[in-house]
């Protein structure tokens, strides 16, 4: 007898970003397709970036006042904990004052990591005024056992940096948890909070961050015309994993998780034919039906620059070829969250799942912007520095 095959859900969601603070927001947000940038004065210079909105904000200020141990944490870690209360709660895993759950696995990553307090305490330190609390506060292991305290999670907790492909190799981790029985549940996500001063004078110094301060649209994958439109943005993503053998109609499924690595050709660690990208959409595709490796819409990493952008769509018409499916981005409307910025993309995959459109890339650009007549299944991609890459495949029941 055939055994009853195994899956996947996603059972909760919880986001922040400068979309939205909840899936209202953020959806509506979306459909009106109206980018989340603004101006800032950088080192002189005016600078694009996308923060979070005064909604957002507000709910991040009542998620520290509720709770006094907050005031001290990193940006990240708490638009961190706010996802996945978020995503705990749709999950129905949220109970407040219950014991431990130790069948709870957390796995949050971060590109970056407590960048805000980091800065702050350098500073400190430079005026020999350094707190106790500098090195607590700004280790990466913060955003998971943050995680773990706010969800009651007793399980694994792992928090981890693997560059712009973070988010999605934490839900590459929690599927793999999951199906080795090392955990019932499992919370994965990303958090990035990169609008500091120093991370975004990195970001020019490689030579790649958009000097279109003034446009509409300052970020741009597949521009048309070839500049580097790389804009920072902060946000952060939770996904409640669970693995079941009878999903409910209308539950979504992580059909498959891609990795792929390339050897270092550059200080980017990407190379123009992108086969890191190419190895980790292969890997994801075996994983499926070999009867059925239909993808429909695939929500590309690109992040606005020349050399990221080229490889990923050379990528794509190496693995696919004639059969390419349709293809877009969330990054016009804000920016290059890095760490967090695969967890936003798979937010935005769910999205289009449900309503089965999205929105068409308003600037000049080299996509037909032909729209599949369905799209029940989309794949996710994410790179990020020292050539690795991961790719995610999610579809409705």
């Amino acid at each position: 007898m055939e055994a009853v095959k195994e899956h996947i859900i996603i059972k909760g969601l919880g986001a922040i970003s400068p979309l939205g603070h909840d899936s209202a927001s953020t959806a509506a947000a979306y459909t009106s397709g109206v980018p989340a940038f603004e101006t800032i004065l950088h080192q002189g210079i005016l600078t694009p970036i996308a923060a979070l909105r005064a909604e957002a904000e507000q709910k991040l200020q009542e998620l520290v006042e509720a709770n006094h141990g907050y005031k001290h944490l990193d940006r990240s870690v708490l638009m961190a904990v706010y996802a996945a209360r978020q995503a705990a709660m749709q999950a129905g895993w949220l109970q407040e004052n219950a014991p431990v759950d130790d069948d709870l696995a957390v796995n949050i990553g971060s590109s970056r990591g407590a960048t805000g307090l980091f800065e702050q305490y350098f500073k400190a330190f430079q005026q020999e005024k350094l707190s106790s609390s500098a090195s607590p506060t700004t280790t990466l292991g913060n955003l998971s056992s943050w995680v773990a305290h706010a969800v009651n999670a007793g399980g694994g907790q792992i928090s981890h940096s693997i560059t712009c492909s973070t988010a999605l190799m934490a839900i590459a981790n929690g599927v793999a948890w999951l199906k080795a029985g090392m955990a019932r549940r499992f919370l994965a996500g990303g958090t990035e909070a990169p609008l500091t001063d120093f991370t975004i004078a990195q970001m020019k110094a490689v030579g790649i961050y958009s000097r279109l301060a003034d446009h509409p649209y300052p970020c741009q994958p597949y521009a048309a015309e070839k500049h580097n439109t790389f804009t920072l943005g902060e946000g952060a993503a939770v996904f409640a994993l669970e693995k079941t053998h009878h999903p409910a109609t209308g539950a979504a499924i992580v059909e498959a998780v891609g990795l792929g690595f390339e050897k270092l050709v550059s200080k980017t660690g990407i190379s123009a034919e992108g086969i890191n990208f190419q190895k980790s959409m292969r890997q994801a595709l075996t994983q499926l039906p070999e009867h059925d490796r239909k993808i429909d819409l695939i929500i590309t990493h690109t992040p606005g620059t020349r050399a990221g952008d080229t490889a990923e769509l050379a990528a794509i018409q190496a693995v696919f070829g004639e059969n390419a499916p349709a293809i877009t981005t969330n990054k016009w409307l804000i920016g290059h969250t890095l760490g967090a910025s695969g967890a936003l993309s798979l937010q935005y995959a769910l999205q289009v799942l449900q309503q089965q459109q999205y929105t068409s890339i308003p600037y000049p650009n080299l996509l037909s912007q032909k729209h599949p007549q369905s799209i029940k299944r989309i794949m996710v991609n994410a790179a990020g520095f020292g050539g690795n890459a991961a790719s995610v495949v999610v579809s409705l029941v």
